[in-house]
């Protein structure tokens, strides 16, 4: 799938800071030695998130950072940068000059923002109470927060990163390793199966499983088949895993679209989840989940080997029962527990998941899109949604959707990320019945003009009259 995300300015710095002290979340210092390994981030040099040029923080710095993300449930909410108090309020625009620029717009729709702004400027020479008049910049974005917009007058495996991997393979050695905390990281992966299911219409088809595993205990924590590795079906699983055993601080995954896809990665982000991939065509980087599948083949398939129909609901049931009762609760031969057991006993970094409500809207990608003044609507994936009444003088919209799940959106406030409003698609049918909602205008009614012509242009008339220049044309009577 094609990631399209726009990510603002305050999400490319709450990201950065997350990878920051991000291992730190994950792999907790013993007690004593925070200080020294506080002191080696402060050291490095990083890469500035907005201009690329290398960096370094204080010490100080990246301490607060490390408290303020430790105790949150959100860890990367907190790190973003702070909304001013008086963000949107545009204080330096007085009340006479919005009256005025609402009354000039009212009479001139048609003007430019520049326009608008030497009229204003002119204006304001000659009557005191408008005060001064800010900056071009301010003004014109004064008048779009207010819906006053400019109207349009009438009228294929040998790659060269598989030769890579070979060659990375054959000069650096391969270790094991294992997660010091229960949570600290999971792994999850899409397996096909050795045999097919049979579908309601008649076909066979291969199943994949998709399971969740804790590294340390090398719990399952959840396991589902489906009939294809999609981004929506690796959101339904992790929903799922993450219900059931809680959110662990990082989850690694191979490089498959049905992981790096956009919906997946901003949910990771936004539970505060580090993603971590492997290399490509690496996937003994990945063993733990690799060594799972034997079971899965030697075992909980091979005992179905007497269904001749099988159905994937019954491949489900069947999978659900095993992973529970028999390879939870049977001795792990690394770890010398029961995976339940361990992952019950052992010392665990997991944090409270979120309503089942709050993941789904988390597993949703984030981007932009200009509304259509003309009907109140957007176009998402071709599919047309309506906005909300009071959204309409907003020229663009900050929106949060699945691209497998098009019945409903989530418009946000692009600045915090705080939820505005729920959209739905259009409904053309309903209407077709002819009632129409009264719009009330964005601005205040316009105060009536005591002049016909623009206070820049009578200025221009009297500087050119007082100039004493001949006059630039003769005129002549027209008969017809």
């Amino acid at each position: 799938m094609k990631d399209n995300r726009d990510i603002c300015k305050a999400d490319c710095w709450a990201q950065f800071r997350f990878s920051v002290i991000g291992p730190l979340l994950a792999a907790p210092p013993e007690k004593g030695e925070l200080r020294p390994e506080l002191q080696r981030l402060a050291a490095k040099v990083y890469q500035h998130p907005i201009t690329g040029t290398g960096v370094r923080f204080g010490l100080s710095t990246v301490e607060r950072w490390y408290y303020a993300a430790r105790e949150a449930t959100d860890p990367v909410g907190v790190l973003r940068n702070r909304l001013r108090k008086d963000a949107g309020a545009h204080p330096s625009v007085s009340m006479p000059l919005r009256a005025l620029i609402r009354a000039q717009h009212g009479e001139h729709p048609s003007w430019s923002y520049r326009l608008h702004y030497d009229n204003l400027l002119v204006q304001a020479q000659t009557d005191q109470e408008l005060g001064r008049v800010p900056s071009y910049a301010v003004v014109r974005r004064w008048m779009k927060s207010q819906g006053l917009f400019r109207r349009k007058r009438t009228r294929v495996r040998h790659t060269a990163g598989a030769r890579l991997a070979e060659e990375r393979l054959e000069r650096l050695e391969v270790r094991s390793y294992e997660a010091e905390f229960v949570g600290a990281l999971f792994h999850a992966d899409f397996h096909s199966a050795s045999r097919q299911v049979l579908t309601k219409d008649g076909r066979w088809l291969t199943p994949h499983l998709l399971a969740i595993l804790d590294d340390t205990s090398r719990l399952c924590c959840h396991a589902q088949w489906y009939l294809a590795e999609a981004a929506e079906n690796s959101a339904h699983g992790l929903i799922q895993g993450f219900l059931k055993r809680g959110l662990p601080r990082a989850l690694m995954t191979d490089n498959g679209s049905e992981f790096t896809a956009g919906e997946v990665e901003q949910g990771l982000l936004d539970l505060g989840v580090v993603h971590e991939l492997t290399l490509p065509y690496s996937a003994y980087q990945n063993a733990k989940q690799e060594v799972f599948w034997v079971p899965i083949e030697t075992r909980l398939l091979a005992m179905l080997e007497g269904v001749k129909d099988l159905t994937l609901e019954l491949l489900n049931e069947t999978t659900q029962a095993w992973i529970e009762l028999e390879y939870n609760r049977s001795l792990h031969s690394q770890t010398g527990k029961t995976p339940l057991g361990s992952f019950v006993s052992d010392k665990s970094v997991l944090r409270e998941c979120p309503s089942a409500q709050r993941l789904r809207q988390a597993f949703r990608i984030q981007g932009t899109r200009s509304q259509r003044r003309s009907d109140g609507t957007l176009s998402i994936e071709g599919v047309r949604f309506e906005v909300p009444n009071r959204f309409r003088h907003i020229e663009r919209l900050h929106l949060r959707y699945a691209r497998w799940d098009l019945s409903s959106a989530d418009l946000v406030d692009g600045r915090t990320g705080a939820l505005l409003a729920t959209i739905y698609p259009l409904n053309k049918i309903r209407n077709a019945d002819g009632r129409r909602r009264r719009l009330e205008p964005p601005g205040s009614t316009p105060l009536a003009s005591q002049s016909t012509m623009a206070p820049l242009l009578k200025k221009l008339l009297a500087d050119y009259a007082a100039a004493g220049i001949p006059p630039a044309y003769i005129p002549k009577e027209e008969h017809r």
